[in-house]
């Protein structure tokens, strides 16, 4: 979402207690496989640094992406373009074209983030995104006390103790909150205007679209060796395909809570790749800034699907 970000939406309401832990335990596995997916793409998106520029890797990451979801479902996608240019849904194209605009934003400035600052640091600080929209127009006091936990994590990742994280790191990884939670709403505007996955492809050809110019003017000689490229299209599986396939399949059989409350340990993993992939070490308040946003998104997550509309099932 990392940088990868879903456009699915799930069944709403709790499974059936005939169900059981059983039921619960295959989804939840699927979910986990997709966050670990998710960042470990991440992760090797940042390794590859050292060869490339965050701008050209992050054009690697999106064209691959693109080009896979193309495979799937480029017909499907073609048929959509095509009626949109019979019925003149003008409206429709310009909320698709914000969708892609949108989500080559994120992904540039994510990856700008987290050439600077640990990935547990720039995730936690990127779900900040979805929380705002979780909490969005509410006036429930409960959901005050998630905001005011959040904000105690980013006054303890930023506070005293984390000189060491750069002051632009910081401002990326905020921009990515911000383009998640506009993620969060195009996604939806775009997943009601077209059948299946074919927005999220046309959205996904319009990101690698959109950032070619940036990934071009900075990219170097490293962007013709195999094992760069090989490594790019790595990062585009392991952050759009196999997230998106397991997800899609675990949000057919667990509540949207559940969903919400599996996704917000995404920061943790996040920290945990850091260590495990480039030997990010946390201090002791980073780590306490993670909890704090785990938890309040974890909150928002219960609350905000307890009083939600049941959104449409999954294609």
């Amino acid at each position: 979402m990392t940088a990868r970000r879903r456009a699915v939406a799930g069944p709403e309401g709790d499974l059936g207690a005939g169900h059981g832990a059983h039921a619960v335990a295959g989804p939840a596995a699927l979910v986990m496989i997709g966050i670990v997916s998710v960042q470990v793409g991440a992760g090797l998106a940042a390794r590859l640094f050292h060869e490339l520029p965050p701008a050209a890797v992050t054009g690697l990451r999106l064209w691959s992406a693109a080009i896979f979801l193309l495979v799937v479902g480029g017909r499907r996608a073609g048929g959509a373009v095509a009626g949109l240019v019979e019925r003149r849904a003008w409206r429709d194209a310009a909320i698709t074209l914000s969708f892609g605009i949108c989500l080559g934003a994120m992904n540039f400035v994510f990856y700008q983030a987290i050439a600077r600052v640990p990935l547990g640091v720039a995730v936690t600080i990127e779900f900040l995104g979805p929380l705002a929209v979780a909490v969005a127009g509410s006036r429930r006091l409960l959901d005050l006390v998630w905001v005011a936990l959040a904000a105690a994590g980013v006054v303890l990742l930023t506070g005293g103790g984390t000189a060491h994280l750069s002051l632009a790191g910081v401002v990326f990884a905020a921009a990515s909150a911000v383009g998640w939670a506009a993620y969060i709403v195009l996604s939806a505007a775009t997943g009601r205007r077209f059948p299946g996955s074919s927005g999220l492809v046309i959205a996904m050809v319009i990101a690698a679209v959109v950032v070619t110019p940036g990934a071009l003017a900075t990219a170097n000689g490293s962007l013709r060796r195999p094992s760069v490229l090989a490594t790019g299209a790595t990062v585009g599986i392991l952050s759009s395909a196999i997230p998106y396939g397991v997800e899609l399949r675990a949000l057919r059989r667990l509540s949207t809570r559940v969903f919400g409350i599996w996704m917000s340990l995404e920061p943790v993993a996040a920290a945990l790749i850091g260590l495990a992939l480039l030997g990010q070490h946390l201090s002791v308040g980073e780590w306490a800034a993670v909890g704090c946003v785990v938890t309040a998104c974890i909150g928002a997550a219960c609350i905000g699907a307890a009083r939600s509309a049941p959104p449409s099932p999954a294609p």
